[in-house]
């Protein structure tokens, strides 16, 4: 084998065919638009633990996918190959929240549309889609229903309770009752007159109120 004769493989060929100036830019956009996609998921996170890392996974995500487009549009065998050597992967890994995985799947997607080189595409959609996370997921509901749960020491208090719950809630329902040696104990589903949780501080101040616990469906609670 002669120098000519590397320099002639068709691999060279097709690594001369990669315009630099094209892998750069997709790069760049890949990294912009997923530095982007990391700011939102900031923005509109609600929980309580905030993970740093899967902000930066959601980044590299971004590029890693432009990555697999730019070498898969390049060569069509490489493409049958990469569908098959993907096809082994498994995640493993628990998403806690429903969005998490929204986020995971808008940065492949950014980085399938910049790979193919539809640049407006990805950019107006992913200022279209922050958008609208923006606007939907910070927006407070006051129509979220609650499970309150009362501890009471006999029926008088448990009366003076229901008619302070009748007050301050614009819908309630009792759930269930139990009666027992130590008291009343009684679960009700009510809708808040807003999203603030000072019935439960009022509840708790009346005399012969053992305890007070409100708890939302989505598993947030204050008592």
């Amino acid at each position: 084998m002669t120098f000519d004769d590397i320099f002639k493989s068709s691999f060279l060929q097709q690594a001369a065919d990669l315009s630099i100036l094209d892998m750069l830019l997709a790069m760049g956009f890949a990294f912009a638009l997923g530095l982007f996609i990391f700011f939102i998921y900031k923005r509109t996170f609600t929980g309580v633990m905030y993970s740093a890392s899967f902000g930066v996974s959601i980044m590299a995500m971004t590029l890693i996918t432009t990555l697999i487009i730019l070498a898969v549009t390049s060569n069509i065998i490489l493409s049958l190959g990469m569908v098959g050597a993907l096809s082994i992967v498994r995640f493993r890994t628990a998403v806690k929240e429903p969005l998490d995985i929204a986020f995971l799947f808008w940065a492949i997607s950014v980085g399938i549309v910049v790979g193919a080189g539809l640049l407006p595409l990805a950019v107006i959609g992913s200022l279209f889609i922050g958008i609208v996370l923006l606007v939907f997921v910070n927006r407070k509901s006051t129509d979220t229903p609650y499970i309150l749960v009362l501890s009471f020491a006999n029926d008088t208090v448990e009366n003076e309770a229901l008619q302070l719950i009748d007050n301050q809630t614009r819908k309630n329902l009792i759930k269930s009752k139990t009666v027992s040696d130590e008291g009343i104990e009684i679960t009700v589903e009510v809708r808040l007159r807003d999203t603030a949780a000072k019935v439960v501080n009022d509840l708790k101040s009346i005399s012969g109120v053992n305890s007070a616990c409100l708890v939302s469906f989505n598993g947030e609670y204050a008592s």
